[in-house]
């Protein structure tokens, strides 16, 4: 039985069904959340509620499951998964007192890391309603989260980039005009990554193998993906194309994932049959997802959930599968979910802090659309906020202008500002590439090597 959870302000009494509704409440304002009508309707009550919140004990996410149980295979990931020995050194503590301990400096990276398998993805999303932007940045600075394929990733002091070379027709010189421009700038040690305008497995192949022509040409310590749907990727995997990473985007309940056209047997499917590649270098991650506030809500899949905390359990749909990239499009769903650039910005930082928390690589693609209420000065400002917090990865696409996705983000160039400002260096693998290949000549600085665009342009040739 759940029980009311009531708070008195002066002569007025709040009044909130359950836990479900005090989270939605206390979260900070975004449009998906009042186009869901969960949202506080003033900031009183979502000050109320964010008091109420911080008073629940973390045990209580543990017996009062915000999706039921037998309803939704999340929930039961979530639940299975959790770690009651990891969850000890917490288990007394609330809400609050969460926030008070991972901003504590006595609170150190390996108690965080200690904890995380202890954490549900509710606690984390709870505690992160309570939190100022400010609070967010500094307990994920702390989280060291590392993951590796062909080179690591997430390393302190280090941002990676995905290279994301789209064209609206995959024509394959577009695409590999676009790779050269990112590699020339020092992008791309994430994942060669593209989101394919034809959604086949014969155009997908075709995709993959030019990546893996150059990966393979130039010795790139690098991983390729083509984003397509899991399904096809398995099959690929079956005709035996050159899959680096599984893709897929995930969401945090059973019937997103089911509107997706999946479940997570289907995922271990595909990370199994990926691992039997054995393609590798460094390391054995070949998973990589793709969330965004909002998507529950718009596949009509949230359970009268908040869109953060959908996002958040989401997470442990991810961290099942040991991924080397989980990439948070913040912005990408539109301003129905996400208004302008105060909302896309606390959501990014959110996520960050979420995912690092539950011990996830966690990269944003600081994104928005062009009918939302945001500017290229709104994502500047969320990537030096993302690079202070110690952001794993971002996106690199030429001139910040998805021409397939037809959403803005990031740059090759902005890539370079926030390494440069902020002393932030490629994975150790690819920054090595980058110096023999003479592109880089150090940290800072990099340099046009004549000789690899001539060698890029007659593999275009080739290819061709």
């Amino acid at each position: 039985m759940q029980k009311k959870y009531k708070f008195q302000l002066g002569s007025k009494t709040y009044a909130f069904e359950n836990l479900v509704e005090v989270m939605a409440k206390a979260t900070p304002k975004r449009s998906g959340d009042e186009l869901a009508g969960v949202a506080a309707i003033s900031e009183e009550e979502r000050v109320v509620a964010q008091m109420l919140l911080s008073e629940v004990p973390l045990k209580t996410f543990l017996c009062e499951h915000l999706v039921a149980y037998e309803d939704d295979e999340v929930t039961r990931l979530i639940v299975e998964n959790h770690d009651l020995e990891a969850f000890e050194p917490i288990s007394h503590l609330c809400v609050g007192d969460l926030r008070d301990w991972l901003l504590s400096d006595y609170t150190s990276i390996e108690m965080i890391q200690d904890i995380k398998m202890g954490l549900t993805p509710e606690m984390v999303a709870a505690v992160s309603k309570i939190m100022r932007n400010q609070d967010l940045i500094i307990v994920a600075k702390k989280c060291e989260v590392i993951s590796s394929f062909r080179n690591t990733i997430g390393l302190k002091n280090r941002l990676s980039t995905r290279l994301q070379p789209n064209h609206p027709t995959d024509d394959v010189s577009g695409i590999a005009a676009s790779i050269l421009d990112g590699l020339m700038y020092g992008s791309g040690d994430a994942v060669i990554g593209i989101n394919p305008a034809s959604d086949n497995i014969k155009q997908a192949t075709k995709l993959l193998n030019l990546i893996d022509e150059i990966i393979s040409k130039y010795d790139i310590p690098t991983q390729s993906s083509v984003l397509t749907h899991v399904t096809n990727t398995i099959e690929m995997i079956e005709k035996n194309a050159p899959v680096d990473l599984v893709f897929q985007s995930i969401g945090g309940t059973e019937a997103t994932n089911s509107s997706f056209g999946f479940n997570l047997s289907i995922l271990k499917e595909a990370q199994d049959a990926a691992l039997s590649l054995k393609r590798g270098t460094v390391g054995n991650s070949v998973m990589y997802f793709e969330t965004g506030q909002g998507s529950s809500l718009s596949a009509n899949a949230h359970h009268g959930l908040d869109q953060q905390t959908c996002e958040v359990r989401a997470y442990a749909v991810a961290r099942k599968f040991n991924p080397l990239l989980i990439n948070t499009v913040v912005g990408f769903i539109g301003p129905e979910y996400l208004y302008d650039g105060k909302e896309i910005t606390r959501a990014g930082l959110e996520d960050h802090f979420c995912g690092k928390l539950l011990g996830l690589p966690m990269g944003c693609d600081i994104c928005y659309t062009n009918h939302a209420q945001v500017d290229q000065d709104d994502m500047d400002n969320l990537l030096t906020l993302l690079g202070v917090a110690g952001c794993n990865f971002i996106m690199g696409i030429p001139g910040s202008d998805d021409i397939m996705l037809n959403y803005q983000t990031t740059s090759f160039h902005d890539a370079l500002y926030i390494r440069r400002v902020l002393n932030l260096r490629p994975a150790p693998e690819f920054e090595k590439w980058l110096e023999k290949m003479q592109i880089f000549t150090d940290t800072n600085k990099f340099v046009l090597n004549d000789k690899m665009a001539v060698g890029f342009s007659n593999l275009l040739k080739e290819t061709l």
